[in-house]
This record gives structure tokens, sequence and C-alpha cells, in this order.
């Protein structure tokens, strides 16, 4: 359902191009985002999508929307109170006990149901455990195109979605159009866009739709919820300082130094996916294209080369200090401060300097 397609080059004048959709699109239009709400919480790559959907319905000229699918009660329209203060023009919100949990059959029939009632030309999901499921049934119930996993979303001059995203194992940056079906899907990874301001706005226009279901004709039950037990699982997404470490330091007894400078300025630690390859990190710290996205305030990155699958990762960062003994490794290409030396040495070296400086009679006079 997707394919490739050459950007149209603008015209002399550098105005916009602006071709006639077909008519049986003509119906299609809004920019929807699907609020993803699970055990009374929303995750924030919704709110992360709203304020790229918003970019998105100003070019197009057309209204932003969320979509909230839940069980009644506090968390659903503490849900749809949310998505009006990150932007939404109006919500469509589908209220049953049936979706109290997260199940595929009943999410699907709310979510396609919608779809083909409203129309919208866009439709946006976070990349999550729950939102890739979700995107995939929808795309393939409603036979339309899905691009997974993008890392920039922009409108084409003739009005289509711009969806780009890694490609060739990380190798190659792809810009996918789908011509031919609507609504035009993506899914988006957590902290690949920014989230944007939050607004003290009253609660808008709400379009709620009833979904014809009954828990008889739904196959999936849920028994219990069990937690997997990961409470001291990594929280790189949202850390505002990170330290990461790669092939560079050589063996696993060099982390030591990542832990201790993470230690001396509150930093969460991280790596590539070769340590997690070797065992030497969980997989919960990684960073990458097939690891986590981060966006902290402060990224360190100690002996890793920065090929393209660890750039889609990082790319958020506000500033990015590299660590590598190579001068030609690629993440010197998109560093803001670059040190070429011994990450093994130079780590210890750092961590003294932070720890010296953030001791306690000293953190009075930085903060001033």
């Amino acid at each position: 359902m997707t394919e490739k397609r050459k950007k149209p080059s603008p015209p002399a004048s550098g105005g916009r191009i602006k071709t006639e959709l077909p008519e049986h699109f003509r119906d299609y239009r809004h920019v929807w985002v699907f609020i993803e709400l699970e055990r009374g919480q929303v995750h924030p790559v919704s709110f992360e999508l709203l304020g790229e959907g918003r970019k998105l319905a100003d070019e197009l000229g057309v209204e932003l929307a969320g979509v909230v699918l839940g069980p009644p009660g506090e968390s659903t329209r503490y849900a749809v109170a949310e998505a009006f203060a990150y932007g939404a023009d109006l919500v469509y919100l589908v209220e049953t006990p049936l979706l109290a949990d997260y199940r595929n059959e009943p999410f699907t029939k709310a979510m396609t149901d919608l779809v083909t009632g409203y129309k919208p030309e866009i439709l946006l999901l976070g990349a999550t455990t729950l939102g890739r499921d979700l995107a995939g049934s929808v795309a393939t119930t409603l036979l339309t195109g899905l691009t997974a996993d993008c890392t920039e979303l922009a409108v084409d001059a003739d009005g289509s979605l711009a969806a780009t995203r890694p490609t060739f194992g990380g190798s190659l940056l792809c810009t996918i159009y789908t011509l031919n079906c609507r609504p035009q899907m993506a899914t988006v990874r957590p902290r690949v866009m920014a989230m944007p301001q939050r607004a003290n706005k009253p609660v808008g226009r709400i379009i709620q739709h009833d979904v014809p279901m009954i828990e008889e004709e739904i196959v999936t039950k849920v028994l219990a919820f069990l937690s997997d037990g990961k409470s001291a699982e990594a929280n790189l997404a949202y850390a505002d300082v990170v330290v990461a470490g790669g092939l560079g330091l050589g063996a696993a007894e060099n982390l030591k130094h990542l832990r201790n400078i993470a230690g001396a300025i509150g930093a969460e630690c991280g790596c590539s996916r070769p340590l997690v390859q070797k065992g030497w990190m969980p997989a919960d710290r990684q960073i990458g294209q097939t690891g986590k996205t981060i966006r902290p305030k402060l990224y360190i990155a100690a002996g890793i080369s920065g090929a393209i699958q660890h750039r889609v990762g990082v790319g958020g960062a506000d500033l990015i200090v590299a660590i590598n003994t190579d001068p030609n490794a690629p993440i010197f290409d998109f560093a803001n401060i670059g040190i070429v030396s011994d990450a093994i040495r130079f780590l210890p070296a750092l961590t003294e300097v932070f720890t010296r400086r953030l001791a306690p009679h000293n953190r009075e006079k930085l903060a001033n």
C-alpha cells in the first residue's frame, strides 16, 4: 500500500505546487492523533504527536483531532481534557467498558468505525507496544498504507503526507508516500518529536461515537494483569542527562566509568547495540533505531562510532558530547562537542571535575 516517490521540484518562482486530489479522496479531511490510554495513564507520545499533528493540520488548513478510546470514568475524561490542552481542536470519543483494557478486537473495531464514519486524511499513532499492534490491525482492516517508526513527518506540495523513516537496516532514510489510499497512517516512536507546550484550555468540541459491540463477540478475555516486575527499568527516553558507551570502552569492566560519571551528574546510563549483543548491558539500556529514542538536555557518548542507527535515536538531544579515539568517527559529524581521546582515560578525569564542581558547597554557587 505504500510506495516511494520522488518529491516534485518547486517552481522557478519558489511558490508552492498545488495539485487537485482525486475525487474519491476529497471527503477525507483533518489530522487525527490516537491518544493512547492504558490502565488510567496517557502515554506521553500522544502529546508529542499532537504537537507534530498541529503543524501538519496548520499546513493543510484543517482541524487537529484527538481520538480517545476508553472506559467510562475519570481517566478517560482526563485524556480528553489533556488532548485539548496539547492542541486538539476537537476529540472523537468512544466510551465503553469493553475498552477498559487493551484488546486488539474492540480497539480495532472502534477505530475503524470512527475512520469509516468521519474520514480523516492523516492518522498518527505512537510506535509503542500498544500503538504498533493497533496501527497494523487498523491499516490492514482499512486496506490503507502505514509507515512505521517515522523520524520525520511533513506535508508535500500536493498535500500528501511525507513520512520519513530509516530503511535498509538503518543505513538510509527513506520518505514514504501513501498515494492510492486514505487515511495516510504513520507511527512515531516516543521522544522522536518534541513535547509541545501545554496550555490551560477549556474542554472543546467532543464527538461521542457509539460502537455496537458486546463482550460475547470478543474472543480475547483479560483474566488478570501481572506486572513484569521491571520497576528498575531504565528511564532513558525521559532523562534530562544520558551517558552511553560503545565498543570503544573495550571491555565490560570499563562500564564502571559510565556508572561513575552518571552517579556524579545524576544521569541515566545507556549503550549502543553491540554492547547489548555482547551481553554487557541489558536491552532496555540500548539507544538507537532498535532501542530507545532519547531527547536529553545533555548526551555524552563514549566510544560510540555514531552509525546512522544510533544517530536516529539521539538526534533530538540539545547538546551532544562525543568522546572517541578516531577523529573520523561519524559521530563527530553531528556532535556539538567532539573530543578525540581515549574514553577510558577521559571519563575518570571528567568525573573528577564534575564531582568537584557539583560538591554540596558549590551547588548553590552554580545554581546562581
